[in-house]
This record gives structure tokens, C-alpha cells and sequence, in this order.
């Protein structure tokens, strides 16, 4: 693991994957408020957190250990609702930070993983 800290994996995994959702949805509108709705459809803590419990049987030991350190970062409660929800996304954004950074094709294989459950969810 490169010398970065959860936080930093958790920073860039919540970019990296909102680039995915909208490189996902613009091919299905054009409408900026139709993208807008599926933008925070898939982007919110309570679908990151729907991902997570699909993923988990796919998950190696590693990665399920990266994800509970993830879940364990300090964030600001100020704004949060739901602390454990933002928990369990935080965890996935550290993980998908960490695969971005040094595991691509793995990454790859869990945003087809992602495709296929929001498939089965007829999301879009």
C-alpha cells in the first residue's frame, strides 16, 4: 500500500467513483435534471452502503480489512444525519481510492460488479 492515509484513499475513491456514476448516466439522458436525480441517486451514503453489502461475499480478506479500517475514519458528525451510514460509504470510498491507485483492473472488476447490481435494480 502506497504511504497514504485512509483519508486520502477516501478522498480520491469519492471522486474516482462519482466520475463513474456520471460516465455511467449521461448515456442514458441528456436532461440535467434527470441526470442530476441519478447523479444522487447513486452517489448518496444509502446506495454506497446497499454496494457495500452486494460486494461483500466478493471481497477478499485485504480488502474487507481496508473497508472496516475505512468505516473507522474521524469525520465531522456536524452535518451528518446518519454517522453510520456515512461510515460504511467512507469505507467504500477508501476502497475504491485504493484500487484506483493500485489496482486498476480490480476496480475495473468491481464497477462491472456495481453495474450489475444496479441492473438488477432497474435504477436506469
Amino acid at each position: 500500500m502506497e504511504n497514504l492515509s485512509l483519508k486520502c484513499y477516501a478522498h480520491l475513491g469519492d471522486a474516482v467513483y462519482e466520475v463513474y456514476v456520471r460516465k455511467k448516466i449521461i448515456h442514458v439522458t441528456s436532461n440535467l435534471a434527470r441526470l442530476h436525480k441519478l447523479n444522487t441517486t447513486f452517489v448518496c451514503a444509502a446506495f454506497q452502503c446497499d454496494v457495500v453489502e452486494y460486494l461483500d461475499p466478493y471481497l477478499n480478506e485485504k480488502e474487507k480489512d481496508l473497508l472496516r479500517r475505512g468505516k473507522n475514519i474521524q469525520i465531522s458528525s456536524a452535518r451528518r444525519i446518519n454517522q453510520s451510514l456515512h461510515r460504511i460509504a467512507t469505507g467504500f470510498e477508501a476502497l475504491v481510492g485504493y484500487w484506483y491507485l493500485n489496482d486498476k483492473t480490480r476496480l475495473e472488476q468491481i464497477f462491472s460488479l456495481i453495474d450489475k447490481f444496479i441492473a438488477s435494480k432497474k435504477l436506469i
